[in-house]
């Protein structure tokens, strides 16, 4: 189960309580699930019982309750508590990761881009996850792309008015915005439409420095209110983000290929425990809860790439992708180390290696169409 998923059987459980008059209250338009702040309250949580309190006229876990009661024993969703004042956290069934990798590596580069399943004649009930459902609400945004409380959108910089050139900045940020607004299914506004312009000098200059990717990624990067930070030259080493993103495809591109050569693919399933000493970072000293949260993270952050998409579509805002693709290599990095998806030394390959390379594929792909969203390269070799 993605977050879309779950956002909208928790719309459903809304809307049955209201239609049988359990809550009086107008239905919502979306319903926004996200990560828990802290490891051990589920998979995921929602604030809409507090949301949904005051026009109830009712204690916000009283609310909490009526909707845990329609929640429990829903496909995917193997527990619902409340906590707090009335927050709903859930945990997810065993087979519900297996499943986002399934999701993610069965539409390929049309992950999290309405826009090429579109051009493939992939309706909403060929393929089920974020954006697919026929009774589609709106994805709920997650992760490091959390959406803000609603309001205008953030201004991409001056417009450079009549008779002005636009700078390599405002070339490539509209560029960008108008690929991520048809992935997103968003219509363009006005000047959001990327018209073809000349290449400004100082995108040339810029470009002839850094290179076509670094120069991109820097201009990408930095929020609208941010100014552009040009490094000296570019850095080929993980210090970079942008090479840590390439790099983290990459290496999942390169892991199916040794794979290959060791005579066994991937199938989604049970990624294991890491081996014994294996684990880094904080936690116990076999390191299990550590990686465990890591896991997390990482399906997290794949399950919530296409509502990061919106979010960018939404505000405007091209480096909330980026940002994105950042955290995800992180976490990439982070669950590979700990949990190697290859054989070790005479190892035979087993179901857990099958199921890991499944997952690296996964994370090497959203990486893979993040990177083609940005017009930056996302090589087979790094």
């Amino acid at each position: 189960m993605t977050p879309a998923e779950l956002s909208r059987t928790v719309l459903r459980s809304v809307r049955g309580a209201v239609e049988e008059q359990e809550l009086s209250v107008p239905v919502p338009a979306r319903i926004v699930v996200q990560p828990p702040p802290r490891p051990g309250c589920g998979d995921y949580a929602s604030n809409v019982a507090l949301q949904l309190a005051r026009q109830a006229g009712r204690p916000a876990r009283e609310v909490a309750e009526i909707l845990r009661k329609r929640l429990i024993g829903s496909a995917g969703i193997t527990r619902v508590e409340i906590a707090g004042p009335g927050f709903l956290n859930f945990t997810l069934g065993d087979g519900a990761q297996a499943a986002l990798v399934r999701e993610v590596l069965a539409q390929g580069d049309g992950y999290g881009d309405r826009s090429l399943r579109s051009a493939r004649g992939v309706g909403a009930g060929d393929v089920a996850g974020p954006g697919s459902s026929p009774d589609r609400e709106p994805a709920p945004d997650s992760g490091p792309d959390r959406e803000p409380a609603p309001g205008p959108a953030p201004d991409r910089g001056p417009d450079p008015g009549p008779g002005s050139a636009p700078s390599a900045r405002d070339v490539v940020v509209a560029e960008v915005l108008a690929r991520i607004q048809a992935a997103a299914g968003v219509a363009a506004v006005g000047g959001d439409q990327a018209a073809p312009v000349a290449t400004p000098p100082d995108l040339t200059a810029l470009i002839a420095r850094l290179g076509v990717d670094e120069a991109r990624w820097v201009l990408l990067r930095p929020a609208a209110q941010d100014p552009v930070r040009v490094p000296e030259r570019p850095v080929q080493r993980e210090s970079n983000p942008r090479f840590r993103v390439q790099y983290a495809a990459a290496r999942a591109r390169a892991l199916g290929r040794y794979a290959q050569e060791l005579g066994f693919g991937s199938e989604p399933g049970d990624v294991g425990a890491p081996a014994r000493g294996e684990a880094v970072g904080e936690g116990p000293s076999d390191g299990s809860v550590s990686a465990a949260q890591n896991l997390q993270t990482f399906h997290t952050l794949l399950a919530t790439y296409p509502s990061a998409i919106e979010t960018a579509a939404r505000l405007r805002a091209p480096d909330r992708v980026v940002r994105h693709l950042e955290a995800t290599a992180d976490a990439f990095f982070r669950w590979h180390d700990v949990c190697p998806p290859l054989p070790v030394g005479e190892q035979k390959p087993l179901a857990v290696h099958r199921a890991r390379l499944a997952l690296a594929e996964a994370g090497g792909t959203v990486l893979a169409n993040g990177l083609r969203l940005l017009g930056i390269s996302a090589p087979e070799h790094l």
